[in-house]
This record gives C-alpha cells, sequence and structure tokens, in this order.
C-alpha cells in the first residue's frame, strides 16, 4: 500500500512554526493541520479523543504542539459548544490568607469534573465589587465563587441578570443571591466573648482587621460582654506587626486589659510576641484567642486557642454545588450553615 507523503510526513521545523504565529497571531488548528498535513478535524480528534486517530497520526500532531506550543482556545471552545468549563472565584487576599483551604479544595474538586479555576484577587474594598463583576461577567465564566455576600442591589441586579451560577461563601444571610456555604461571624464573637468570660477575664480589648466581616465579629464580642471594650482596628488585610503594635496601644491606654480577642491569627501571634517582650504571663497575665486557625496556631508558645473556619469543606461544598447547577440548572441544597469551631490551645 502506498501511502500518501502528507501522511507520513513530519512536522514542519521551526521556522515554519514561527511564520504561522506571525501570521495568525497565536497558533491555531488550522495551522497544525498545515503543519503535519491532516484537516483539522483530524488534529482535533488527535488533541482531544486520541483513541480515534492512528497512533502515527497523533505522535505527529503532539510533535507539532510541542514545536509551536500550541494552546487550545478555550474561549472559542466554549463559544461553540454554547459551555464554557472556567469558573472565577475571588478572595480578598492571596498570601497568608485564611482562605487557601478553600481555594485548594475548589481548585482540586473542580479540576476532577472537568473545570478550570480562575482565581483573582478582590481586596477588602467592597466599592469596586461592581466594577470587578462586570469584568468576570464580560468573560462568560461557568460559575462564580464570592467571598462573603453581595450588599450592593446594582450587583445583585447585575449577577441576576447573567444567568451565572453563583457561591457566595464565607458569610451569612436570609437572602442569599443564589447560593451560600457560609456561617455566622456574629455568633463568632459571642462565642469568643462567653468563652473569655467563662475563663475569668473582666476587662477584654479587641484587636481586628477593618473590614465589614471582623466588625461583625468585634461587634457582637462588644455586645456580649457588655461593658466598655476597647478596640484597636487596623486596615486589612492584617499583618503580625499590627497585632504587636494593637496590644502595646492598648495596654499604655488600659493597663487593666486581661484578655484580648484577635479577629485575625497573624494579629494573635504579633500580641503573644508583644506579651513576651514585656513579659506578660499568657494565659495568667493576658489572655489571647485568634480567627482562623492557621497553620502556625499550634506552634505558637503557648499555643494559640483560635476559632477554626473548615476552609475545606467549604470549597469542596462550593464546587459540588456550582457543578449541579451548571450541569443540571438547580442546587438541592442551596443554603449550608458549616458552623465553626473553638480550638482551645494554651493561650486562654
Amino acid at each position: 500500500m502506498t501511502k500518501n507523503p502528507t501522511d507520513s510526513a513530519p512536522p514542519a521545523a521551526g521556522p515554519a512554526a514561527r511564520r504561522a504565529r506571525k501570521n495568525t497571531g497565536r497558533v491555531t488548528l488550522s495551522d497544525l493541520a498545515q503543519l503535519t498535513g491532516v484537516t483539522k478535524v483530524t488534529v482535533s480528534r488527535a488533541l482531544n479523543n486520541p483513541e480515534l486517530v492512528s497512533v502515527e497520526t497523533l505522535e505527529r500532531v503532539r510533535e507539532a504542539v510541542r514545536q509551536t506550543g500550541y494552546t487550545p482556545d478555550l474561549i472559542a471552545g466554549s463559544l461553540a459548544s454554547n459551555r464554557s468549563h472556567l469558573v472565577v472565584a475571588l478572595i480578598p487576599a492571596m498570601a497568608g490568607s485564611v482562605f487557601q483551604e478553600t481555594v485548594a479544595a475548589l481548585t482540586a474538586e473542580l479540576a476532577t469534573a472537568g473545570y478550570q479555576l480562575l482565581l483573582g484577587q478582590s481586596g477588602y474594598d467592597e466599592s469596586r465589587e461592581e466594577a470587578l463583576l462586570d469584568a468576570i461577567i464580560g468573560r462568560r465564566p461557568a460559575g462564580i465563587v464570592l467571598t462573603g455576600v453581595i450588599h450592593s442591589e446594582a450587583s445583585r441586579q447585575k449577577l441576576r441578570a447573567a444567568g451565572i451560577p453563583v457561591v457566595e461563601t464565607w458569610d451569612i444571610t436570609r437572602s442569599p443571591l443564589d447560593m451560600l456555604i457560609g456561617f455566622s461571624h456574629t455568633r463568632v464573637g459571642e462565642t469568643a466573648a462567653n468563652y473569655l468570660r467563662e475563663r475569668g477575664a473582666r476587662h477584654p480589648a479587641i484587636v481586628t482587621p477593618g473590614d465589614r466581616r471582623a466588625k461583625l465579629r468585634a461587634d457582637a464580642f462588644i455586645e456580649t460582654f457588655g461593658g466598655n471594650v476597647p478596640v484597636a482596628a487596623t486596615p486589612s488585610p492584617a499583618h503580625l506587626g499590627d497585632g504587636r503594635r494593637a496590644l502595646a496601644k492598648l495596654l499604655d491606654e488600659h493597663p487593666q486589659i486581661d484578655a484580648i480577642f484577635c479577629g485575625a491569627d497573624i494579629m494573635a501571634l504579633g500580641v503573644l510576641m508583644e506579651a513576651h517582650a514585656r513579659q506578660l504571663d499568657v494565659p495568667g497575665r493576658l489572655k489571647v484567642i485568634g480567627y482562623g486557625d492557621q497553620n502556625f496556631a499550634g506552634d505558637t508558645e503557648p499555643a494559640l486557642t483560635t476559632i477554626r473556619i473548615d476552609g475545606t469543606r467549604i470549597g469542596k461544598l462550593a464546587a459540588a454545588m456550582l457543578i449541579e447547577k451548571i450541569e443540571t440548572g438547580a442546587c438541592k441544597r442551596a443554603k449550608i450553615d458549616v458552623g465553626f469551631t473553638l480550638i482551645e490551645r494554651g493561650s486562654a
């Protein structure tokens, strides 16, 4: 049997691949077809259903991909199939964040189902909410995961009109936009106040970031404990040095303070360092409780008592709910309260 020369010819050499990129701006299926001497349909089969083409053709296509650096056009593919496999998640901060477990779980669960996660950093300025949502909706993702709940009616209307499945996370509300997985920040503050009171605290103070969810925790702590509770608030995201400086200022102005509720574990670590520098016994002289149960919390001296949020569970549930809504048009459980756990250690 005589072979067609184009069936066995090797992919074009580097210069041809460079010409393809120069002419089109990016390497396309048509370029790969030209380089390998087969049809676009055959190239597509080799990339998406390799079992449907011969071993020889598959290797030629793969070699062409290696030479050209070709990557599939996912946007074009989603337009052709009327379905995107991109999910966008917005979190306030990346580094050192309590949201890292959620992001890791989201990434893994979505990938298993054939979806890719695009991560964006929204910051803590809620005034940017509408502009960010415009940028996301314009890219027509399959789903959106938000940190916190949407409060702007304009933003809620935009998302409803877009028809894109949305999961709000890490907060709770009676009127979720679509799907919701979270917990009550108010209850976190109440729990911290009751715990410190039961442990003998009489003159507590609060060290907290300044974002809305942290403020909910702080306000609930103050209301539950009663009396005048000094507050040292810093802009979000919080840093270790913020905790040190906040405790120093609080003790200088209110030397009777005997307990600190910290709105973030990283601030609690700074509080512990400042207490150690001042030779204050923790928890004898000063009780300290954090929020987040970050990976260092069990290794501080003393180990940090804190509020743990199951970020992994939030991520897994968010992925499952999104996939169900995307693929079936409905979600059986649209609102889940995951609660939280007070982790008792040595600092309080």
